[in-house]
């Protein structure tokens, strides 16, 4: 267990918040440059964040994506792009991105980044250029509780068939693949899919349909425990509003919509898992309130993110690093 009286006593020239989750971190001096303070302390800020899950940085005025990249770039030497997208995103600085784009009436589950696919962040970096009017929190939920809380009755299942992820690129309705993998190039799509350990089928020109296995949990590269960190609760059909999934179910089928999960043997998993999943992530889940000039950063593995339906305009920038290569499916 790490010490976190022992890690605050060695960063003099900060305070902190007394919760510990997330662990709000203050600038005592006056234009302190988060970029070479976070590299110089590196070593320590991973102890915290390992323990802690998420950091939530305050005063250091890290108020755009330029200054959100000059931050990453100084913690890691990768600094990661969005390839094989799961929302529409733009690219804002030097590999910092806009948060996901949907409409601002859009409720974003809680979800770890990337958990859908073969490789994913091990850290997220979000900063907030502009505050919402009104809502627009990005809750963060402690996955440590998450996991000890769902049913094992629920979890075996998921354990012992995996997760099978079906996704439509094309159909009008979601991400085009062009948008999805940054390319126009069919021929680096399928690459990029074949080294993922991904299913694909091109129906035409621009529909496109993949199908992966993967693990419901994974191991914490760090600390070495076992984590919830799957989409299934995002990805899951009933996730679409009830008018929208009729349509698009008479249209194109369930193996038609845009995104779906099943277990890993093709087998349905209960909308009533589903929505116990949400609950335990909802009933859960930490709100704080966001200034302009704040970051967080969070631990890809022990904690999930999401977004709250908001007024005004909001933009928040993110950033990921260091690349992890998810367990093949039935190694973990």
């Amino acid at each position: 267990m790490i010490d976190i009286q022992q890690c605050k006593a060695s960063l003099p020239d900060v305070s902190f918040s007394e919760e510990c989750f997330p662990l709000t971190i203050y600038a005592k001096l006056e234009q302190q440059n988060l970029a070479v303070w976070i590299n110089k302390n590196k070593n320590i800020i991973d102890n915290l964040i390992s323990q802690c899950g998420s950091l939530l940085f305050k005063g250091f005025n890290i108020d755009s994506a330029q200054r959100l990249s000059e931050v990453v770039h100084g913690y890691s030497p990768e600094v990661l792009d969005y390839v094989d997208r799961g929302a529409p995103r733009r690219a804002m600085a030097k590999k910092v991105f806009s948060s996901t784009e949907y409409a601002c009436t859009e409720v974003i589950p809680q979800h770890h980044e990337m958990a859908f696919a073969d490789k994913c962040p091990q850290k997220l970096f979000l900063c907030c250029d502009t505050p919402a009017q009104e809502g627009g929190f990005t809750p963060i939920t402690d996955d440590r509780k998450v996991i000890g809380l769902i049913p094992n009755d629920i979890k075996q299942p998921f354990i012992d068939k995996g997760i099978m992820y079906v996704r439509n690129y094309g159909l009008g309705v979601d991400m085009s693949w062009q948008e999805a993998f940054d390319t126009q190039d069919k021929s680096f799509v399928e690459q990029v899919l074949t080294e993922a350990k991904t299913d694909f089928q091109w129906f035409d020109d621009d529909h496109l349909r993949t199908t992966a296995v993967r693990n419901a949990l994974e191991r914490h590269p760090m600390t070495g425990e076992m984590v919830w960190f799957n989409h299934a609760h995002l990805f899951h059909m009933s996730n679409i509003p009830e008018d929208v999934r009729e349509f698009l179910v008479e249209e194109y089928g369930e193996d038609g919509l845009p995104r779906n999960v099943f277990y890993g043997d093709g087998s349905k998993i209960p909308t009533s898992v589903i929505r116990m999943i949400n609950e335990i992530y909802e009933n859960n889940s930490v709100r704080f309130t966001w200034e302009k000039g704040d970051m967080v950063m969070v631990d890809n593995f022990l904690a999930t993110h999401g977004r709250t339906p908001f007024s005004g305009k909001r933009c928040v920038c993110v950033a990921m690093t260091d690349l992890f290569n998810r367990t093949p499916f039935g190694e973990l």
